[in-house]
This record gives C-alpha cells, sequence and structure tokens, in this order.
C-alpha cells in the first residue's frame, strides 16, 4: 500500500473519530419473525425450534415454529443459532466517563456527601464510544448510576442505542444510591499506622449523621417545606416506597445493620448492592424480602479462612435460600468490563447455577430488581422487542458471536462508526 493512502486513512480515521457519532437505528416499520433458533426466554424456560414475531416494537408471539401461523414481515432464518432477550447490566456507571485521566469526561460523582437529588440520567452520555462496545456481546440495557458521597443521587435504566438521554430512558429515576458507612476501617500505611484491617472508630457517628438526615427530611415533607429543600424532597419516592434505596455494602454486619437501620428510617423497598458475605445473612434477607444486586465473582473472598471459590458460589447460594439474585459492574474499569457481562454471569453458572439460572441474573432478574420486568427482561408477548441473535451460547466468550440485535424492535447496529470507516477505506485502498 502506498505511503499516501496509509496517510488519506489515517486522516479518514483521524476525522471520523472527532465527528463519529452513533446513528441509532429508526422506529421499527417493518415487522419480524425469527424462525428456528434455540429460544431462551430468560426465565429459565427454553424453546427449542422457536418462532418469536415482533412488530411496532413489541413482542407479538413466542412459540414454537412447528405451529401452523403465518409469518409477519420478514422472516429470519435462525435454524442452529439462539435468540435471548437482551442483556441489563445493573448499577454501572456506564456513559457517566469516557476516560478515567481525563477529569473533564468523569461526571458519576459531585461535590458534597447527602446528594439524593442529584440525577444520573442527565450526564448520560449517549454517544459514548465506550457504549457502542457494549452491543456486540448484547448488553443492550443499562442502569446508569452514580457514584461518591454517602447517598449519590439517583440512576435510571437507559437502552443503548439512542441520540440523547431522553429517547435512551426506559424508567429514569428508578432508585436512590446510598454507600453505607464502613464498619471496618485500615491504617494509613504512608502515615506509618498499622494497614490491617480494625473496626472504624467513626462507624456510629455516621450512622447518627444520616439517622438526623433522615429525620430532618421527615419532618420537613411532613411540614410546610418552607425555605424549599431539594434534597430532602428527593427522599419521598423511598419513604413512600416509590423508589428503590440501593444500599451499596458488604460484610455480614454492614449489611445486617443496613437492613435493619433503613426499616427503622422508613425505607420501603431497599436493594442490597455488591453484597459481599450476603451468603451470611441470607435468613434476614428473605425475610424481609431484600434482593441482592452481586459484584462479578472474579474476586478474592474477604475473610482469610474463606473457602477460596466462595465468591464464585455466592450467587448459587443465595437464590437456594430464595433470594431474587440479580448482577452488577461496580469496580475496577467498570464501564470497559460491562461488555463482559454475559461472562461474568457465566462464570456464576459454572459454579453451580446453571446456564438458565445464571441467564436470569441479567435478564429477567435485573428487570424485577429494577422495576422494569413489565417492559424488558424476557421474551414474553406484550414486552418490548430487545433481543438478539447469537451463533451459540451467550454466556460463553467463545460462541457468543451476534448475527443480529434488535432494541424495541429496531434493528441496530453491532459495529462502532470507527469500525465502519476502517472497512470502508481498507477495502478501497486494500488492492492499491
Amino acid at each position: 500500500m502506498k505511503i499516501k493512502h496509509i496517510y488519506n486513512i489515517l486522516c479518514f480515521l483521524f476525522i471520523g473519530n472527532i465527528i463519529a457519532q452513533q446513528t441509532p437505528a429508526p422506529k421499527q416499520t417493518e415487522a419480524y419473525s425469527i424462525e428456528g433458533a434455540t429460544a431462551h426466554l430468560g426465565n429459565g424456560e427454553v424453546i427449542e425450534n422457536s418462532l418469536i414475531m415482533f412488530s411496532d416494537g413489541k413482542i407479538k408471539f413466542v412459540g414454537s415454529a412447528n405451529m401452523r401461523i403465518a409469518r409477519m414481515g420478514t422472516v429470519i432464518n435462525a435454524k442452529g443459532k439462539h435468540v435471548y432477550p437482551g442483556f441489563i447490566a445493573a448499577n454501572t456507571s456506564l456513559g457517566l466517563a469516557e476516560i478515567d485521566a481525563v477529569r473533564a469526561t468523569r461526571d458519576f460523582d459531585e461535590v458534597g456527601s447527602m446528594l439524593p437529588h442529584i440525577r444520573s440520567i442527565i450526564a448520560y452520555n449517549a454517544e459514548s464510544k465506550v457504549v457502542e462496545t457494549m452491543r456486540p456481546n448484547g448488553v443492550l440495557m443499562a442502569q446508569i448510576a452514580p457514584r461518591g458521597g454517602v447517598i449519590s443521587g439517583t440512576s435510571s435504566v437507559v437502552q443503548l442505542d439512542a441520540w440523547n438521554w431522553e429517547d435512551a430512558a426506559i424508567k429514569t429515576d428508578d432508585g436512590i444510591h446510598m454507600n453505607w458507612p464502613q464498619v471496618f476501617s485500615r491504617g494509613r500505611w504512608w502515615m506509618g499506622e498499622d494497614p490491617g484491617l480494625k473496626p472504624n472508630k467513626n462507624y456510629q457517628k455516621s450512622i447518627d449523621k444520616l439517622k438526623e438526615f433522615f429525620a430532618n427530611a421527615k419532618s420537613y415533607l411532613a411540614g410546610n417545606k418552607t425555605p424549599k429543600n431539594l434534597p430532602y424532597e428527593a427522599l419521598q419516592g423511598v419513604l413512600n416506597g416509590s423508589q428503590r434505596m440501593f444500599v451499596h455494602v458488604s460484610g455480614e454486619k454492614g449489611i445486617t445493620d443496613a437492613v435493619n437501620i433503613c426499616k427503622e428510617l422508613g425505607v420501603k423497598n431497599i436493594v442490597i448492592v455488591r453484597g459481599q458475605e450476603a451468603e451470611k445473612v441470607a435468613d434476614l434477607l428473605k425475610a424481609n424480602n431484600v434482593p441482592v444486586i452481586l459484584e462479578r465473582a472474579h474476586r478474592l473472598p474477604n475473610g482469610e479462612d474463606a473457602d477460596y471459590d466462595r465468591p464464585f458460589r455466592a450467587a448459587k447460594i443465595l437464590t437456594d435460600a430464595g433470594i431474587l439474585v440479580g448482577l452488577g459492574m461496580e469496580g475496577d474499569m467498570e464501564r470497559m468490563s460491562t461488555r463482559n457481562l454475559p461472562f461474568y454471569a457465566g462464570t456464576y453458572a459454572a459454579y453451580g447455577l446453571g446456564k438458565e439460572k445464571a441467564l436470569q441474573l441479567i435478564t429477567q432478574n435485573n428487570a424485577k430488581i429494577l422495576g422494569v420486568n413489565d417492559k424488558i427482561g424476557t421474551l414474553e408477548v406484550g414486552k418490548d422487542a430487545t433481543l438478539f441473535i447469537s451463533e451459540g451460547d451467550a454466556l460463553d466468550m467463545r460462541t457468543n458471536i451476534l448475527t443480529a440485535a434488535f432494541i424495541q424492535g429496531r434493528k441496530i447496529s453491532l459495529e462502532s462508526h470507527q469500525t465502519k470507516l476502517w472497512k470502508r477505506y481498507s477495502d478501497k485502498y486494500k488492492n492499491q
């Protein structure tokens, strides 16, 4: 290839990267029928040789392809392939930061500690290059959650093929996120302190501040609401049950205190997030109908005497205890790693949970926990036609190869803008 052609390609890619923007698919106008695939409904059921039909963004039929029924619109022959509901990534800051090293692109944390009125959806960047990389693995929806402080703000559920946050939103302000005070703390080794774990001497003080904040909010909401206080008003939803309180906490004592104290504060719907050692208080969670959004399994156990594979078996233990379990993405490199959501679910499957139960973690279960199971999460008549076709097992990175994907019935692109540019110009110059 001549030097000038390489130069031209680099220029096109550079300019394309600057002006690149997702091109969301237009509203569905053509009906589709997917025939012959193995359908994994997301609720534990599997239909071999299935027929799925959808139009106007909604699923119209789910059943066997052997049924004598007229096919709708374009028929997609998916024999030998698999159909899944779009995967839902819970508890991720996807779209709230682009480059961690560039502060101006990080919009997941605000100044302050008690910020229930901060809305993460306002900062969501639907044009994020990171968001584009989710779709080829079947991650088509996500709960966009804030970080930082004691009460971080509200999360919202979005679909990942949109022009802006208004188009993306499936459910805005689904819940408020709280970071529970640390029960234990480590010494500052750089100050010569013992780096080992020890009880946090400020733990009770932090709890008292939290109780005081809620007490003041209740007094405000019960009074004449003057002067106007946005943080107090924002707590109305978790106090009347219309919003969930996502409590980020780990450890047996921390989870126990979080559940009991949140009940004492009047919080109606509690969800435990991260939940390391949640299996130790499974009876408490079950008795109070508290679901858990687990972390990724790829981590070490908390205790020195814990089984090495305890984190990998956590989903199985909690599910067997009758607790609703979902899978979240908080942690190191969480935005980039969100694309690997199905493979993290596959890890839980390999440690006793089983494939269809593991699939439920990122489909039906996450949808229920986030309060959107009436729209998404399973392949059922009347729900959004958000689904994809895979060459093989979608929880296995070796066989999760998407051939088509739809969000609300719209056939979406599985290639980024940059990939399309590269293909276009490499094809143009490859023989020169």
